[in-house]
């Protein structure tokens, strides 16, 4: 049987699962929640970028994302500091919704998956 590796885990997720090179990461949420939609989205993808290379791959290697945003309005601003953050790396398949956060003060809620 194949080995599934877990990092961060707790008594309800693990913030990432490797099985196969795959790299599964949990939903990203910023820490300070004070920053504004563009603040928040750089924290949660420079925790994205931290992920991926604890699990030995990076952004060039990303298969899917999704993202959570507290208001649509904001996907805008979000999609400025994805697309800097992304740089020429690959696309990848993506979608965006709004959603209910589960504290108000999250902007932006993004997961990522990505091969080794």
């Amino acid at each position: 049987m194949s080995k599934i590796t877990r990092q961060g885990s707790n008594a309800i997720l693990s913030t990432s699962v490797e099985y196969h090179n795959f790299v599964f990461l949990a939903g990203m949420t910023a820490d300070d929640l004070s920053q504004d939609i563009t603040g928040q989205t750089r924290q949660v993808l420079a925790k994205i970028t931290a992920a991926l290379e604890a699990n030995g791959t990076d952004t060039t290697r990303l298969l899917n994302a999704q993202i959570w945003l507290k208001d649509i309005r904001d996907r805008e601003a979000m999609n400025k500091v994805w697309v800097e953050w992304l740089g020429d790396a690959g696309r990848p398949a993506r979608a965006c919704v709004q959603a209910n956060m589960a504290d108000p003060r999250h902007l932006v809620e993004i997961m990522v998956n990505a091969c080794r």
